[in-house]
């Protein structure tokens, strides 16, 4: 597998950089009125390093319906020839996720939800930055911070770029005028 590209040099704790950085990753996601345009950033927050990045509709085995977060998790995966499940093992002790829209606790497509793939690593992923809470657009409310923080995963939102995470994350959506 190819290597990712060069990560930007982030200083330790800096989340709005971190969040910067998965806005980055969403930007790439094509745009359409079928889904978000989201990205993630899995860190080792002991050592301040990027371990993968992902972006919607980035990668198989279905591509046209993978998560962001869901491609970061399989890139680990195939980095350490391990199923996706079982990526928990080999994850540093500090792993942090950020992600530009909260992790989905329902999907239409009946695919796993991201929830349930942070939750099925055992608690490897202790932490996860979130940009903004996910519009109600196509499943009504999602619970995903709630259920991961009852599950005793700490979720912080980070501040200061909801206006510009929506404006990425909407691409493609048909906008009413006001």
């Amino acid at each position: 597998m190819a290597s990712e590209p060069h990560h930007p040099t982030i200083p330790p704790g800096d989340h709005k950089a971190y969040m910067e950085y998965a806005l980055e990753k969403a930007r790439l996601s094509p745009p359409a009125s079928t889904k978000f345009c989201v990205g993630a950033v899995l860190v080792d927050a002991d050592r301040n390093t990027v371990l993968s990045t992902g972006y919607s509709l980035k990668l198989p085995p279905n591509p046209g319906s993978t998560h962001a977060e869901q491609c970061c998790f399989i890139k680990i995966a195939q980095q350490h020839n391990l199923p996706e499940e079982r990526i928990g093992e080999v994850l540093p002790p500090n792993a942090v996720l950020y992600t530009t829209m909260e992790p989905c606790n329902k999907r239409l497509s009946g695919n796993r939800t991201c929830v349930e793939r942070i939750l099925g690593l055992g608690g490897a992923v202790k932490v996860v930055y979130v940009g903004i809470r996910e519009p109600e657009v196509f499943v009504g409310e999602n619970e995903g911070m709630e259920r991961l923080r009852g599950a005793g995963v700490l979720v912080e939102v980070v501040e200061g770029m909801q206006d510009q995470i929506l404006k990425v994350s909407t691409a493609g959506h048909e906008v009413e005028s006001q």
